[in-house]
């Protein structure tokens, strides 16, 4: 309404001014001119009065821009091994003539589990044995002789060499022997058993298989892109979800070989024993690859984009401030913010996405 008495008043003022007559459509562009710039600045005044407005406060929540320490963590899911988890065959072709152990016992290194037929090898050890016998007691009158200087060194060292290759028939025979026979390897636990009393065994088939499972770790595969910052050493955070627990420790191997199906590389975690963890387990590992003391992080959902680029609003004494930002990583839900704010500014958080730039704010949350 002001603006149409405005205007009414301009254009008779204009008409009363002037007492000649005129080319209407002259006069007509002229106010038309006038109307044009009065209502160019009526906009103007209306924008400023509108953008003082006590009725338009946005609520809004801070936090305070603190630098401290920013650390980046990789994060990949392995599964839990155990270091010592071996399967012993058997290596020769016979029936099983006995089984020692069950699934569930402790064994030690160099037990015999299981034993083949091996009647036939016992029968020739027994022969090889009786002729090493004979050997050595021939070689030994022999070298009696030969030391009272009676004989001919040839007689003696026929006599030596019947008696040691009599040893080595012996000493073949009892390693073919051992052969007929299925030892742990290491200390552990039986954790299958895949034999049978009277079945034929084969090598490489069927076997037994020993767990050692008070010495644990963890098996990752890593991406090749974290190839130059994720090595040996390196803290990680080890998180087994199926039991309910997490520890901190670091990464004991790292490979240096790029798998070329996978494009990643292998990695190991030792773990302590503890009686809840299982090899195959799901485990979650989070390796420290990247940190930074004196760091700004804000919240990553404080952060909004556009063409120009990404931004944040700070809340500068009741009126929104926009601030251009340039984004490092991003970690646990923080960003590192390589520059656009200063230690103590207020970023808004809980509001931002409503705000332009220059609008009033009020601070209903602050977190300091």
């Amino acid at each position: 309404m002001k603006k149409i008495l405005y205007i009414s008043a301009v254009l008779f003022l204009a008409a009363c001014s002037n007492n000649k007559p005129k080319d209407k459509k002259a006069e007509l562009a002229d106010l038309q001119k006038q109307q044009a710039e009065l209502n160019s600045k009526i906009t103007a005044l209306q924008a400023q009065i509108g953008g003082q407005d006590s009725s338009k406060i946005a609520d809004i929540s801070v936090i305070a821009v603190k630098a401290g320490r920013f650390t980046n963590y990789v994060q990949i899911q392995g599964r839990i091994d155990a270091q010592d988890n071996v399967t012993a065959y058997p290596q020769a072709n016979a029936i099983i003539t006995a089984i020692n152990v069950k699934v569930g016992d402790h064994v030690h290194k160099g037990q015999v589990l299981a034993q083949l037929d091996n009647s036939v090898l016992v029968q020739n050890i027994a022969q090889a044995q009786a002729q090493e016998n004979l050997s050595n007691t021939l070689y030994q009158r022999q070298k009696n002789l030969w030391d009272q200087k009676i004989g001919t060194e040839v007689q003696f060292l026929q006599a030596q060499t019947q008696l040691q290759t009599a040893q080595k028939q012996v000493s073949s025979l009892r390693q073919q022997a051992d052969m007929y026979r299925i030892v742990s390897p290491i200390n552990g636990t039986v954790d299958q058993m895949d034999l049978k009393l009277g079945q034929v065994a084969a090598p490489g088939s069927t076997g037994i298989r020993i767990v050692n499972a008070d010495v644990l770790k963890v098996k990752a595969d890593v991406p090749e892109s974290y190839s130059g910052s994720v090595n040996q050493g390196d803290s990680v955070n080890v998180l087994i979800p199926d039991a309910n627990d997490s520890l901190k420790t670091r990464i004991s191997f790292a490979a240096k070989v790029i798998d070329p199906s996978s494009r990643s590389f292998a990695v190991e975690v030792k773990l302590p024993h503890r009686m809840d963890f299982r090899p195959n387990m799901t485990a979650v590992i989070k390796i420290a690859n990247y940190s930074k003391a004196n760091a700004f992080a804000i919240p990553v959902s404080s952060i909004q984009k556009s063409e120009n680029g990404d931004y944040v609003f700070v809340n500068d004494n009741g009126v929104a401030k926009r601030k251009g930002i340039t984004e490092g990583a991003t970690s646990n839900g923080l960003t590192e913010i390589k520059s656009g704010l200063s230690n103590g500014d207020q970023l808004i958080t809980d509001g931002a996405s409503d705000l332009e730039d220059g609008d009033r704010v009020r601070v209903i949350q602050s977190v300091n």
